[in-house]
């Protein structure tokens, strides 16, 4: 059977990338194996607009990464949990980064749903997704714009980072680990601080 053209493509493009970054610095993925240290955790959305390596000129072993819908950090996610937890206990990142963006389609699914007439009797999401977006659509009810929502979000999952039980004993362990707020604009590209930084004596 023959392979599928958008996977075959994947995979040319690929042996073309490896064979043009050897070529540019040789012994590059060799050393690259025997280790990672990255002082960067991203914490993103799997919206395909938001590469975080392409969007930062960044190289393989530069960003520790966890994305998911709408960039959410739930403090009973596993998932997550265990990521900040490698990142931060065992990789030595520096700085956790969570990152938002415009015209976010979870955002938007949220804002549309927390804004719709109420059912007569409210029943909770079935759907895993659903359940996934619930303190999300909770939080766009006291919003009508969309980008201030975003920013919202970003605020929010900033702070249930910096709660986490992972940062404290960072903190306490006199690590100066920074927890940051950014959100990516599609429009233009470009990556925008949001100044809710904190680190282990307050905001930075």
């Amino acid at each position: 059977m023959p392979q599928d053209y958008i996977l075959a493509r994947l995979l040319s493009n690929n042996a073309q990338w490896a064979e043009d970054v050897e070529k540019a610095e040789p012994g590059f993925f060799a050393h690259s194996a025997q280790g990672q240290s990255p002082k960067v955790l991203w914490i993103g959305c799997s919206d395909s607009r938001v590469p975080e390596s392409v969007v930062t000129a960044s190289r393989p072993g530069d960003i520790f990464v966890h994305r998911n819908i709408a960039n959410q950090f739930h403090p009973d996610d596993d998932s997550a949990l265990s990521v900040l937890t490698y990142a931060v206990a065992h990789v030595g990142v520096q700085h956790v980064i969570l990152v938002g963006h415009t015209n976010c389609g979870g955002a938007q699914a949220c804002h549309a749903a927390a804004h719709a007439p109420m059912p007569a009797a409210p029943s909770a999401p079935k759907d895993a997704l659903g359940r996934w977006l619930a303190p999300l659509t909770e939080l766009a009810r006291e919003y009508d714009d969309l980008t201030a929502l975003v920013e919202a979000n970003v605020r929010a999952q900033v702070a249930n980072i910096a709660a986490t039980d992972v940062v404290r004993a960072a903190w306490d362990q006199g690590k100066d680990v920074q927890v940051h707020g950014w959100v990516y604009e599609l429009e233009t590209g470009r990556l925008r601080d949001l100044g809710v930084s904190v680190g282990k004596t307050g905001a930075v």
